[in-house]
């Protein structure tokens, strides 16, 4: 991709460590940024196939940034949000992203859980589809039918949100926990109803079999993207962590303004067609940002909901697993 004059950030470098930085003293004052890493050290990101973290992965502009510390860059892609947590929880990445639902599941599980920035809601990026000529006209009529869907990810709050509007109990569906490979197959041949799916995979479903959007999230879910880590990461590397964001956050700034050039870029990778992928794309919501008390608030709804249906083992309270950027060292100011 092209490159851009960096932007502003909630997440940038001091200017003072900017210019250390620039003056090629970066490995010495790493020293005091990351106790918990060694010099030459890797950074462990773990993204799926479409969003920011894939388009900073393209891009290289991580490693460019972090080099001067000392650091790699290890990328492991995963399907879907929730084996992608499991393996935050288990210390096999230290920074990934995900939708609402799997950062929920991942915080009952641990502890160690951090929320440590998010991007503005996309509900139109994720919808429950039904085939063009399905006699399914309202998401009520989904009653005693099968509905696919990925368990634990985004669009399980989507399901519940749109079930309890249309005055449905939760069991008064039968669901088919399936990942979006899988779902698409069961989608194509007939196996199941309906289908909860997120892009550029719901976008791709609507261009190849003129699947109809029985219901998209809004009015009923945010479909908020978070970025995350785990604690013993983000207290021991506050500052690595600020540099990921910053990243981020310029990779987003370009790809706001550059629809045509993100959706050829990405398409190889995804394996869907650019075009279909500008669609998407049209859906996606730019601006990394720290959580603030709406995002937190729409996550205790979503942790609150999943409890009450007995999904979550235990109730959580998700403003303990948020992340504040600890204030700079005067030096650094």
């Amino acid at each position: 991709m092209p490159d851009r004059p960096s932007s502003p950030s909630p997440f940038g470098l001091a200017p003072t460590r900017r210019r250390l930085l620039s003056a090629g003293l970066g490995l010495a004052a790493a020293s005091t940024l990351r106790p918990a890493l060694a010099a030459g050290g890797t950074v462990r990101v773990g993204y799926q196939k479409y969003g920011s973290l894939v388009l900073l992965k393209g891009r290289g502009t991580l490693e460019t940034a972090l080099q001067p510390l000392g650091y790699t860059v290890a990328w492991s892609e995963f399907p879907s949000g929730p084996p992608l947590m499991e393996a935050l929880n288990a210390g096999a990445v230290d920074f990934g992203s995900a939708g609402e639902a799997p950062p929920i599941f991942a915080q009952a599980a641990s502890a160690e859980l951090r929320y440590v920035a998010t991007e503005p809601p996309a509900p139109r990026g994720e919808a429950i589809l039904v085939p063009k000529d399905s006699p399914v006209r309202s998401v009520a009529d989904l009653r005693g039918r099968t509905l696919a869907l990925n368990k634990g990810s985004n669009v399980h709050f989507l399901v519940v949100r749109a079930l309890e509007q249309a005055g449905l109990p939760y069991d008064a569906v039968k669901f088919a926990f399936l990942a979006p490979a899988d779902a698409n197959a069961a989608f194509v041949r007939g196996s199941v109803d309906a289908w909860a799916i997120w892009d550029p995979y719901l976008a791709a479903a609507e261009r190849a079999t003129g699947a109809r959007v029985l219901a998209d999230a809004q009015g009923l879910a945010p479909n908020r993207q978070f970025y995350l880590s785990r604690r013993g990461f983000t207290d021991a590397n506050s500052e690595i962590v600020a540099i990921v964001l910053k990243a981020i956050g310029e990779v987003d700034t370009w790809a706001a303004g550059h629809a045509e050039t993100v959706a050829a870029e990405l398409a190889p990778s995804v394996g869907i067609p650019a075009p279909v992928l500008r669609v998407a794309l049209d859906r996606l919501s730019y601006g990394v940002t720290p959580l603030d008390a709406a995002a937190v608030a729409d996550q205790q709804r979503v942790a609150d909901a999943f409890h009450s249906l007995g999904l979550l083992p235990k109730p959580i309270r998700v403003a303990d697993a948020v992340w504040t950027q600890p204030e700079r060292r005067a030096e650094n100011r």
